[in-house]
């Protein structure tokens, strides 16, 4: 019995000191997770410079990936040969009141970059900010357009892109936070 009772002891101070081991300090630091944004909503505001009319040209889903389209919608036609300051708002409207994801693109602009390819009648768009490194972020920028005509402007911002870039999407990597593109007349 007194030998039995021995072999438990032993047995219970083996196992004792597995379960320290298997529990013991883990030196590996847990990654921080950063949840993907929800994205409902991109407004662009286009005001010519020296003043004059904005224009509005906007994307909203409000059920995400759900069974219906964005809506879009632009609120005029852009004049031919004006240069237009742009900026841009997102937001996560499924929030009540409506979330400003803009202010975390700005928070974390290294981190972000927005992407902008037109065609037709939009001659230029050039970059009018920076993160702190030096490099474009794309929540402000100068529109240039052209002829009249048709012109389609996509949009597209990119989460941890490789910064610095070229300024296209072809090797900037990342992940697409958002992508719309939008169809302008130019008068």
């Amino acid at each position: 019995m007194v030998s039995a009772i021995k072999s438990l002891k032993t047995i219970i101070t083996l196992a004792t000191g597995i379960l320290i081991i298997a529990c013991g300090n883990d030196d590996e630091i847990p990654e921080i997770v950063n949840e993907e944004e929800v994205i409902t909503t991109v407004n662009l505001t286009l005001t010519p410079q020296g003043g004059g009319t904005s224009i509005i040209v906007q994307s909203q889903d409000l059920d995400g990936d759900g069974p219906n389209p964005p809506v879009i919608s632009v609120s005029g036609n852009l004049t031919s040969f004006t240069t237009y300051e742009g900026s841009i708002l997102i937001l996560n409207e499924t929030e009540n009141p409506a979330e400003n994801i803009t202010e975390e693109v700005e928070e974390e602009d290294e981190e972000h970059q927005f992407f902008y390819t037109s065609t037709g009648s939009i001659e230029n768009i050039v970059y009018n900010d920076m993160d702190s490194d030096g490099n474009p972020v794309g929540l402000s920028f100068l529109l240039t357009t052209g002829e009249p005509g048709s012109a389609t402007l996509a949009v597209t911002l990119r989460h941890e892109p490789v910064k610095p870039n070229d300024g296209s999407l072809t090797n900037a990597g990342g992940e697409t936070d958002i992508a719309q593109t939008f169809n302008i007349t130019v008068d």
